[in-house]
C-alpha cells in the first residue's frame, strides 16, 4: 500500500477523530486543573503557611530587592520563579493522579469484563 493510501486510511478512519476529541477535552481539562490548582487548592494551603502567595515568590539573580516579581520582570531582572513552579508541580500532581483514578477504572471494567466473559462463555 502506497504512502497516500496509508494517510487516507488513517485520515478517515476513526483514529483522527479520536485524537482530536482527546486533545480539545484534554485542554479543557487542563484550564480545570489549572484553577482547581490556583484557585482551590493553593490559596488555603498558602493561608496555612502563613499567607505565602506562591505565584510571586521569586528570586532575583541580580542581587537588587524589587517590591514583587512583577517589578522584577519590568525591569528585565533575571528572576528564578520557584512560585510558579511549585504551582506547577501541584497541577501536575492533580492531573496525574486524576489521570491514575481514569486509568484504574478502565482497568477494572476491563477486568469485570473479562470476567464475566469467561464465566459465560
Amino acid at each position: 500500500m502506497g504512502m497516500r493510501a496509508e494517510f487516507k486510511q488513517f485520515a478517515v478512519s476513526g483514529n483522527v477523530m479520536d485524537l482530536a476529541v482527546g486533545v480539545i477535552i484534554g485542554g479543557a481539562f487542563g484550564k480545570i486543573v489549572n484553577s482547581l490548582a490556583n484557585d482551590v487548592i493553593m490559596p488555603p494551603i498558602g493561608l496555612l503557611l502563613g499567607g505565602v502567595d506562591f505565584k510571586g515568590m521569586y528570586s532575583a539573580l541580580d542581587g537588587k530587592t524589587y517590591a514583587n516579581l512583577e517589578e522584577a520582570t519590568k525591569a528585565k531582572a533575571p528572576v528564578i520563579a520557584y512560585g510558579a513552579f511549585i504551582q506547577n508541580v501541584v497541577e501536575f500532581l492533580i492531573l496525574a493522579f486524576v489521570i491514575f483514578m481514569m486509568v484504574r477504572a478502565m482497568n477494572r471494567m476491563r477486568s469485570g469484563m473479562a470476567s464475566a466473559e469467561k464465566a459465560g462463555g
